[in-house]
């Protein structure tokens, strides 16, 4: 989350509007990347804040202006939707081509490793585009000069790891903070103590999970619980079909095909010759 939605922004921001600091052996005139000043920013932040009527409901806070805000609690949220929805277009034309081109390759890695789930193909081409823009970010931006090794952040290494962690603990989006952060803030929205917060959230949090851990032991305790999942199929008998389950039937062994055939028998609905004489394929389900 901080990586991909503050730390790596951060550094692109500052560098575009020059706002990095230049050694005395450096000169920010020779800096053709510091497009985003002056009346340009401006323009920039005044064409990011029009953008939010045409941005659909579901994507939540859409991106405050940026020439305006960015420095008054600017969210991660906020950050995600203006460099990696709307930054490759409206920078098009205004950030050199080389630079420009650089920053998709950043823009298209992110969009992979932000999805839930991701192909092999994607992510190992994700991965090499990650891995161009780290060797190009050098080339452009630091170009091996010792004045400028204050360019090269902790975080333009750490995207390196973006394609391998995936391999090793799934998605990213599936292990970030953005589910704790909404936590915290469903919790703190319970207090009504304005002394001690801490102490106060933590005991909020404490009862939920003696809640959690009662409903879990005592079902009927959740009446909600008791209602079918999305998806799920009651095929009655007190048995309940859960997701995920199969696109296409498969078939099945030998042993399994006697089984289904010896339960449809004993159903007065089949016909003796139909039943022997047909071949089960089956959709699979998660969970019975």
């Amino acid at each position: 989350m901080h990586l991909v939605a503050l730390n790596i922004p951060d550094l692109l921001i500052n560098l575009w509007q020059k706002n990095i600091a230049c050694d005395k052996t450096d000169d920010k005139s020779s800096w053709d990347w510091g497009v985003l000043c002056d009346e340009v920013w401006t323009q920039h932040g005044k064409m990011i804040e029009n953008s939010t009527c045409y941005l659909p409901g579901s994507f939540d806070r859409p991106p405050r202006n940026p020439a305006e805000k960015i420095s008054s609690g600017y969210k991660a949220w906020e950050f995600l939707l203006y460099i990696y929805g709307l930054a490759p277009g409206v920078l098009y034309g205004v950030l050199p081509e080389k630079y420009w081109k650089n920053f998709c390759k950043l823009v298209y890695s992110i969009h992979i490793f932000n999805q839930h789930k991701i192909l092999l193909p994607d992510l190992q081409e994700a991965h090499k585009k990650i891995l161009k823009f780290t060797a190009e970010f050098e080339l452009l931006y630091y170009q091996r000069q010792t004045d400028r090794l204050h360019f090269i952040h902790p975080s333009i290494h750490t995207a390196h790891h973006l394609g391998p962690e995936v391999t090793q603990s799934g998605p990213g989006i599936c292990s970030s903070q953005w589910t704790i952060k909404r936590t915290i803030g469903n919790l703190g929205q319970e207090m009504r103590q304005p002394s001690n917060p801490y102490a106060n959230i933590s005991q909020r949090g404490l009862l939920r999970s003696q809640i959690n851990a009662l409903k879990a032991m005592i079902p009927i305790l959740n009446p909600e619980r008791n209602s079918l999942l999305k998806g799920a199929k009651d095929v009655e008998g007190g048995y309940v079909l859960l997701r995920a389950k199969e696109k296409y039937p498969s078939n099945v062994r030998d042993c399994e095909v006697e089984v289904i055939r010896a339960y449809l028998l004993t159903m007065s609905t089949y016909n003796t010759a139909a039943v022997n004489e047909w071949n089960p394929m089956v959709v699979w389900w998660a969970q019975l």
